[in-house]
């Protein structure tokens, strides 16, 4: 009986399969806070770009009578 694969089966499945969500989710975890970290590093990046290109655009002299071209066409 103690043999027996159906009586040992089910108890070491169940164990392996918390211990592998587990490690899961703490793989998750870790990716998680790592893409959180990219979009905030991101976020920076294209706020000191956007302030750039700002700070560039009203340092250019505007020849009267040139039209305004609008780089995002309009979609921002």
């Amino acid at each position: 009986a103690a043999a027996d694969p159906v009586s040992v089966a089910p108890g070491s499945l169940e164990g392996g399969s918390w211990c592998n969500e587990h490690m899961l989710h703490e793989r998750l975890d870790i990716i998680e806070e790592k893409v959180i970290k990219t979009v905030e590093h991101l976020e920076s990046e294209v706020k000191s770009l956007l302030n750039i290109i700002s700070e560039t655009t009203s340092n250019i002299p505007t020849v009267p009578g040139t039209p305004l071209i609008d780089i995002f066409d309009g979609e921002y």
